[in-house]
């Protein structure tokens, strides 16, 4: 019994080419040649050919066979390791799939911000991009917080502020700044970590203050990024009155507290 390299190939369902490759590594044993010069192939060839298939198809990579191969009566730690990573890239596709159904069933676009499928009817093209950016810097508990925030219907800014041309008027950039305050205000009380932002960012270091700063500048223009400016300023400043109150409140309730308890004493 003896098959040509062509055979050889149709017998184990792979090409000539991938046996000549195995050649040139040592995996598979050269076979005796014919008076012609023609390779003869054995049974144990074939033998060994379906064995390399067999570990290829399990994720062996090809410096690792030999290694593989010689071992009996137990399972290699390669073994060990092409299983962890397959269990990673299983993880990674059900992530994707489950990804792809969320776009689907909201009609989505493809590159939308993971999680934000739902929501991708209230995002242009610029919240998008922010909402990338902020997906490479914040953990997801923060995307959390904004996509509930991306969510809110009550805010009806975004739009005004995208088509906001760089020459707005004084008038103009104040009455968008006042709107996107109030909405601010509300989103810093419930969420306070809007208060400093950079706190919970990656500590990439590509990804500085500077560097985003940068990356906004691209993104808005010079009005819209001033009317944001104005916005965060009114906000800040809106929370700290609502902070300041609620102290007068708090204090003004237990100086009454300790008055009945004097009175009720003094009695």
């Amino acid at each position: 019994m003896a098959w040509s390299t062509r055979e050889l190939a149709e017998l184990a369902k792979t090409t000539v080419n991938t046996i000549r490759h195995y050649h040139r590594l040592g995996l598979l044993e050269e076979p005796d040649r014919r008076y012609n010069g023609y390779k003869q192939y054995e049974g144990r060839h074939l033998v060994s050919l379906l064995r390399i298939r067999r570990l290829a198809e399990l994720g062996v990579p090809l410096s690792q066979m030999h290694e593989v191969g010689t071992r009996s009566g137990s399972t290699p730690d390669v073994l060990h390791d092409i299983d962890a990573e397959l269990k990673k890239s299983i993880e990674r596709l059900q992530e994707a799939r489950a990804h792809i159904a969320a776009i689907i069933a909201h009609r989505a676009p493809a590159d939308v911000p993971a999680g934000f499928e739902a929501v991708a009817s209230r995002l242009s093209e610029t919240d998008n991009a922010v909402i990338h950016l902020m997906s490479h810097l914040y953990d997801g508990e923060t995307l959390t917080d904004v996509l509930e925030m991306t969510a809110d219907e009550t805010d009806d800014t975004g739009p005004d502020v995208d088509r906001l041309p760089a020459d707005a008027d004084e008038e103009t950039r104040q009455e968008l700044a006042g709107r996107m305050a109030e909405v601010l205000a509300r989103n810093m009380t419930d969420y306070p970590w809007l208060g400093n932002p950079a706190l919970l960012q990656s500590d990439d270091a590509h990804f500085t203050a500077t560097t985003v700063g940068d990356i906004l500048a691209e993104l808005y223009n010079p009005a819209q990024l001033d009317v944001m400016m104005r916005a965060g300023v009114l906000a800040a400043e809106r929370v700290q009155a609502q902070k300041g109150q609620a102290s007068q409140q708090g204090q003004s309730s237990q100086d009454g507290q300790a008055s009945q308890k004097g009175q009720i004493s003094g009695t």
